[in-house]
């Protein structure tokens, strides 16, 4: 591991890193000096895989189990990430869960598990981890959607949970400013991981490339450079803001 690479010496919690773009984003983040924390709920051979990956490369990582879904798993999640590595600058809100629904099939449980997840899970999340930031700050980084802004049809609750990950960013960006916590979101477009797999293959995915001006889907390692530069001092005068990495699509 270079000793001079920009995330050296920081220590970052990812949620949602045992695959896809969370793994992708925990790997970059060692691979630019930071001491990560893999969070997964359920998928503990994922995050070991991302442990041993980041860890055979010289980085340091330690896979951590918690569904952020619940408070006090939460709790417990950040308390231990702190205690590993003895405080926390980067956190980055990757878990999230989604299904697709016509209005029709649309449920008051399909909106809570959505929303306790995408929304409430970031928010507890965040609200936790700046308490372990240091007195000069650090960085907050959401991953949003271009779903936030670009309507899909049969998509509402998980379109209205990352359109409220978005305005949580502006807001959070006001509030925690003043102590130097920046706060960001990345909004990918069709990205190509394990759980987008029906949508990311096959005929749909041929369709949304088409009509995508880079003419491909994106992969996870095209959304985590954005996060390191974005929990790296080059990012310093920025805050409150949300990045499109899809490719052109909008």
């Amino acid at each position: 591991m270079n000793t001079q690479s920009k995330l050296a010496g920081k220590a970052a919690l990812v949620t949602g890193a045992s695959k896809g773009i969370g793994a992708a984003i925990a790997k970059q983040l060692a691979a630019d000096g930071a001491s990560v924390i893999v969070n997964y709920a359920t998928d503990q051979a994922g995050a070991d895989r991302t442990v041993a990956a980041i860890t055979g490369a010289g980085g340091k990582a330690l896979a951590i189990q918690a569904n952020i879904a619940k408070p006090d798993e939460v709790s417990r999640l950040v308390e231990e990430s702190a205690k590993a590595f003895g405080k926390l600058d980067i956190v980055v809100n990757n878990a999230g869960v989604y299904q697709f629904e016509t209005l029709e099939e649309l449920t008051p449980e399909q909106f809570y598990r959505n929303f306790d997840t995408n929304v409430l899970g970031l928010l507890l999340t965040t609200k936790e981890a700046v308490r372990h930031f240091p007195e000069e700050g650090g960085s907050v980084i959401h991953i949003s959607s271009v779903v936030a802004t670009k309507g899909f049809a049969n998509n509402a609750i998980y379109s209205a949970t990352k359109g409220a990950v978005d305005a949580a960013t502006r807001a959070l960006a006001a509030e925690l400013g003043p102590r130097g916590i920046r706060v960001n979101a990345i909004s990918p477009g069709m990205v190509s991981t394990e759980g987008s797999a029906d949508f990311s293959t096959g005929e749909m995915a041929d369709g949304l490339a088409a009509i995508t001006p880079l003419r491909r889907i994106g992969q996870p390692e095209d959304i985590a450079p954005l996060a390191s530069f974005l929990a790296s001092s080059d990012a310093s005068w920025i805050t409150g803001e949300t990045y499109a990495v899809s490719g052109g699509f909008r």
